[in-house]
Parts: structure tokens; C-alpha cells; sequence
């Protein structure tokens, strides 16, 4: 099937590794000119390699999101990249705790952080680049949200609650966009095997007196994630998606935040 992609612009934020990473080489397939964006210029140049190596078009923006700076030298690397850009992907986020505390252990700054890194970037963005596409008359918001959104743990209370933040932005972002030709939508991942995951794998596999990671995964499978696929999610699985949504085809759909979880979250 033609995505008819060929020659749209991307800026896919926090992608120099895991879900974002995979989403730039599966656009830049698809024959978008992406901008890799991460805070590290050579973790952003070596995606960039990969990507010219396989045929396709990148260019990197280097910045921490939640800073001032970091956002403006952003915006302006992604604007002198290719001149603008047609689809917006808001990947970056995730949490910085070293550990799991209980929510009344969670400290109120904690909750501020989270919001912080998981919500503002998306919405601050979307107003600097998003004026530009409805000016064209047509673009693509997509934002990486989280299952966590909506079936929260306790023990991550902050950041399922940016997250939940961030499926409103969707919506409400829809529907300040009506009638424009720029849809806003997302995805909200379940567990997907990536580089962070790993650890966790890990520390599963040593409990039950293995090295083998395996182990800490079908481990995973069976008693934690109540999965009804049998297998631990891709960064591939999330990047498929996202293809879609930033496509032309997809022009149906605005408002609306994707579950792609492997049956994991239990809601109709």
C-alpha cells in the first residue's frame, strides 16, 4: 500500500533510540524527510547514518524539551532543517524515577516533573508548528501517550496522570483544529521491548535464579502484563502505527488515542 508519504517533513521528538528511533527509520522508508531529535548530538547523528545508509532523508535537532533553551534550539534546528515541517510526532517523555515509591511517598514536585517532561513539550511544540500546517491546509499531530493513561498504577501515579494530560491535549488540540486539514491524534503504547525494559528483564530473571533475560520475559508474560498476545510489544509495533496515522489515508480520523497494548489494558 502507497502511505503517499514521499517528500512530507517529520520531527519525531526523543528518537536517537527505542519507539522514536524505529519511527524515524519507518518513515524515512516511507520517503519522509525526518528530524531526529534527542539531547545527544551523536546518539542524533548515528540514527541519521542509519537512515542515509537505507536511502532515506534525516537531519537532527538537538535540545532538552524542558528547558527554554533546549525547546528553542529545537524549533530552529527543525525549522532549518527542511524548512518546516508537515507531521509532528511528540515521542519524547517518560519518567526519571530511579524508583518505584508508593503514591503518598510520591513527593508533589514529582507530579510538576512529570508534567513537565510528558505534556508541556507536546503542547509547546504543537503551538510553535502547528500554525504553519493549518496555514497549508494540511499536517499531522501524533502523540505517545501511554496505556498507563488510562489504567493506572499506583506507584506511578505522575506519570500516568501527564500521560491522561497529554490524550486530552489530543482532543482538545482536534478540535481547535476542525476543518483545517491537520488531524490530532495518538497512540498509547503497552509494554514494548526496548533498551529501558531491559533491566527490568533482567532483575525478573535473577529473582527466579537465572541470567537469562528470556527468563525475566516469558516471566513477564505469564504473571505481570496480562497480555492476551503472547508476546512482549516492539518498538516495530508502534512505528507501524504511526505510519499510518501521518499518512494521507488517514484523514477520518482526528481526536482519537489508539490502544496498541497486546490486549494488556482492561477497558472497553
Amino acid at each position: 500500500m502507497d502511505l503517499q508519504l514521499k517528500d512530507k517533513r517529520a520531527l519525531v521528538t526523543g528518537s536517537t533510540s527505542g519507539i522514536g528511533a524505529e519511527i524515524v527509520r519507518m518513515l524515512a522508508l516511507e520517503g519522509v524527510k525526518v528530524v531526529v531529535h534527542g539531547r545527544d548530538a551523536g546518539r542524533a547523528q548515528a540514527v541519521i547514518a542509519a537512515v542515509e545508509a537505507a536511502g532515506g532523508t534525516a537531519a537532527a535537532a538537538v535540545g532538552d524539551l524542558m528547558t527554554e533553551d533546549g525547546l528553542e534550539a529545537v524549533i530552529k534546528g527543525t525549522e532549518r532543517a527542511f524548512g518546516g515541517i508537515d507531521i509532528l510526532v511528540n515521542n519524547a517523555g517518560g519518567s526519571t524515577r530511579g524508583t518505584m515509591s508508593g503514591w503518598f511517598e510520591t513527593p508533589a514536585r514529582e507530579w510538576t516533573e512529570s508534567y513537565s517532561q510528558n505534556t508541556l513539550p507536546a503542547l509547546r511544540l504543537a503551538q510553535v508548528l502547528v500554525p504553519a500546517m493549518r496555514e497549508r491546509g494540511w499536517g499531522r499531530v501524533i502523540q505517545i501517550s501511554s496505556r498507563n493513561a488510562i489504567s493506572p498504577y499506583a506507584q506511578a501515579g505522575p506519570y500516568g496522570a501527564a500521560k491522561a494530560a497529554l490524550n486530552h491535549l489530543t482532543l482538545s488540540l482536534s478540535k481547535a483544529l476542525a476543518g483545517t486539514g491537520v488531524t490530532s491524534n495518538g497512540i498509547m503504547p503497552g509494554l514494548i521491548h526496548t533498551p529501558l525494559a531491559d533491566p527490568w528483564f533482567q532483575a525478573l530473571a535473577q529473582q527466579l535464579g537465572s541470567d537469562d533475560p528470556k527468563v525475566g520475559v516469558d516471566f513477564a508474560l505469564k504473571n505481570v502484563l496480562q497480555q492476551t498476545v503472547t508476546r512482549v510489544g516492539q518498538p516495530r509495533d508502534i512505528a507501524v502505527a504511526v505510519c499510518f496515522i501521518a499518512s494521507p489515508l488517514s484523514d477520518f480520523m482526528t481526536g482519537t488515542t489508539f490502544r496498541i497494548d497486546g490486549g494488556a489494558t482492561p477497558t472497553v
